[in-house]
């Protein structure tokens, strides 16, 4: 059997997203709107609540197509808090729409989300996951420094957590345990 880290427990949905995509370095525009959406839904609840809710997400967000999310109107958004297949909160499904028009702006500016949010990095992976306080730190001021950024580009729910959570799941942060057998798959990703 092999060694994982513990938060999955042994719900298979959670089981297959740390075995496939936690902390996968992702490059692909769509892909980093489509987790920085999801990261937001997130806040104040578990990050299983809204795996589950994902693809009803992707259905309901043009499958985070960024031109079209940014165009929804009001109403389009409003009829979506009926939706028993999305998290009911107002500010969270406005905020998708607000963030695909911010993400437009960074594209425009960088060429590409992708080149924003890779130049913060240093040059590896931030693969910090002992329990030294000076890489907590260190990880923590990276992630403090994007929601910064982020919310003065007009970003909405990037706070530091929910920032230092998409740090972590597109693979700028490799959080895996160390005995953990993702933790040298994600850091061969980088070395190969």
């Amino acid at each position: 059997m092999k060694k994982r880290c513990l938060w999955p427990g042994d719900d298979d949905l959670y089981i297959r997203y740390h075995d496939e995509e936690w902390g996968v370095p992702v490059h692909e525009d769509r892909v980093l709107f489509e987790n920085l959406c999801l990261e937001g839904q997130q806040a104040g609840l578990s990050w299983i609540t809204v795996l589950k809710k994902r693809d009803n997400y992707r259905k309901a967000f043009h499958n985070f197509n960024i031109k079209k999310v940014s165009l929804m109107s009001d109403n389009d958004i409003l009829v979506l808090l009926s939706n028993d297949g999305l998290i009911k909160n107002k500010l969270k499904l406005f905020s998708i729409r607000n963030n695909a028009i911010a993400f437009q702006i960074i594209q425009k500016n960088f060429g590409s989300f992708n080149n924003y949010i890779w130049s913060h990095k240093t040059d590896k992976i931030i693969q910090l996951k002992d329990k030294n306080t000076l890489d907590l730190s260190t990880k923590l001021l990276l992630s403090n420094s994007i929601s910064k950024d982020l919310k003065k580009w007009g970003f909405k729910f990037i706070g530091p957590t929910i920032c230092y959570a998409y740090l972590q799941a597109i693979g700028i942060i490799n959080d895996h345990e160390t005995d953990c057998f993702r933790y040298n798959e994600i850091k061969r990703l980088y070395n190969g």
